[in-house]
């Protein structure tokens, strides 16, 4: 689904990202760890093709495609969506248009109040775009938005980020369902399996979200990889400073 190779990229005139390698099978979710500032929204945003972060060197890969220098709207054609950290709030746009424009990129007509309804946001689809949403509303709303996209690979930039328990239960509910790992959300056809590159500070989302693999990010570079429950739960115990002397091989 995903390949990067030797991946390097620079925002202004500082270089962030250096020779990342990262591959993810069709059907897979990946989840990246790290501490704040360790380059992993850089990567999501270079992926997703924004032009303030710019490829120095390396190449990415959707589906064997050479995606490295496409724009983000054609990206999204075919097949990547992301959900933010922080989405911006957008005046004079409602909800529902929003998400009506991302079912454009999809080959299937969503039905947008069925989503909404499942996501408890029925109120919000005549409302401006993320204007005065909760944290917990800012990331279902996100989510409308991908569920009526229905990408082949998703993003997602902390979705438990800023979100209280009860809403983090819904989101880990709405992400299953729009990977199909939920029977239940998914219907019977023929189609690529979904997968996702996860974003995690605290991994909390794992409580509801099965990853398959794991990777801690320091300093712009990928120190190791391996199950991500046991990642994180070396990350807990022994904290990110840990991983960084690790991967610099300094002692602490």
């Amino acid at each position: 689904m995903l390949r990067i190779e030797n991946l390097r990229v620079n925002i202004g005139e500082k270089e962030i990202l250096h020779d990342i390698n990262l591959e993810i099978e069709e059907g897979e979710i990946h989840v990246l760890f790290g501490p704040n500032g360790s380059g992993k929204t850089t990567l999501l945003m270079t992926i997703m093709g924004f032009p303030n972060y710019r490829v120095l060197e390396g190449k990415i890969f959707l589906k064997g495609e050479d995606i490295t220098h496409l724009p983000p709207h054609e990206r999204a054609k075919r097949g990547i969506g992301i959900s933010f950290q922080r989405p911006p709030t957008i005046r004079g746009l409602k909800t529902r248009k929003m998400a009506e424009l991302a079912n454009l990129c999809s080959d299937e007509t969503a039905n947008i109040d069925e989503i909404a309804s499942n996501l408890n946001l029925e109120g919000f689809l005549d409302r401006d775009i993320n204007y005065g949403f909760s944290g917990g509303e800012l990331k279902r709303t996100e989510l409308l938005q991908l569920l009526a996209q229905n990408p082949d690979l998703v993003l997602l930039d902390e979705p438990e980020s800023g979100v209280d328990l009860e809403n983090i239960a819904l989101i880990g509910e709405a992400i299953n369902c729009l990977l199909e790992k939920d029977i239940s959300c998914k219907e019977r056809r023929l189609r690529p399996k979904k997968s996702s590159l996860i974003i995690s500070h605290t991994g909390y989302i794992l409580d509801y979200v099965n990853a398959d693999k794991g990777y801690v990010m320091c300093e712009g570079s990928i120190g190791c990889s391996g199950q991500p429950h046991e990642l994180l739960d070396t990350i807990r115990k022994l904290g990110y400073e840990e991983c960084i002397a690790c991967q610099l091989q300094i002692p602490i």
